[in-house]
């Protein structure tokens, strides 16, 4: 069984959403002066490839150490569509997809590969990503998917400021993973995944090991 990391690396250099702070990586002990090495960090829940509980959006939503195991591992379906700059994953991709594929089943979960991702080190990143429109997530909803994880760094489009598609599946207890990578090194359609979040106490999102089986 092969095994992919889809997890990019947090660095104080990594790209992150406008407005929040870039990480810091705070120098605290040395092995010379404590006899151990040691560093503060400090960033956001959503940095890099990170997890959003339905808390984000959602006031009584399910917050990420409430979120039960079962739901961060188990298997997927990747659906490999390009998308340029401000271009809205369809209801019709979907079903394009189904069409080839069969149908998806209730309860699944889904990732979509952009490839976006070779767009991170760009000013359009943030501004311009691919993501859902509102009528693929509510037919997305009627499947009661599980989880949906997309290379992009919102599952909405970067022009969509009202943030719909996050709030069409938060209302619904979907979990939603961002910054994935390596999507395109996939072979198939189906795989496992594993995307394992810190376990912090009322938080709205953590960041992520992210990990697919094949």
């Amino acid at each position: 069984m092969g095994q992919l990391d889809l997890t990019l690396t947090i660095s104080e250099s990594i790209p992150n959403f406008p407005g929040s702070p870039p990480p810091q990586f705070i120098f605290w002990s040395s092995i010379n002066d404590e006899g151990y090495n040691l560093e503060l960090l400090f960033l956001s829940s959503h940095t890099g490839t990170h997890l959003d509980a339905p808390y984000h959006f959602k006031k009584d939503g399910m917050k990420i150490h409430q979120i039960p195991l079962a739901r961060l591992m188990g298997n997927a379906i990747l659906i490999k569509i390009k998308k340029l700059k401000d271009q809205a994953i369809s209801k019709k991709d979907i079903i394009n997809f189904e069409k080839k594929n069969g149908k998806i089943p209730n309860h699944s979960s889904i990732v979509f590969f952009t490839g976006w991702q070779k767009n991170l080190k760009k000013n359009i990143y943030f501004k311009n990503n691919p993501g859902l429109s509102k009528s693929a997530a509510k037919y997305l909803v009627l499947k009661n998917v599980n989880l949906v994880g997309i290379d992009s760094p919102s599952i909405d489009l970067g022009i969509d400021k009202s943030f719909s598609v996050h709030k069409i599946f938060a209302k619904k207890n979907i979990l939603i993973v961002e910054n994935l990578s390596n999507l395109e090194k996939i072979p198939n359609s189906d795989f496992q995944f594993t995307i394992l979040p810190l376990k912090l106490k009322n938080a709205t999102g953590s960041p992520v090991r992210a990990i697919a089986s094949y």
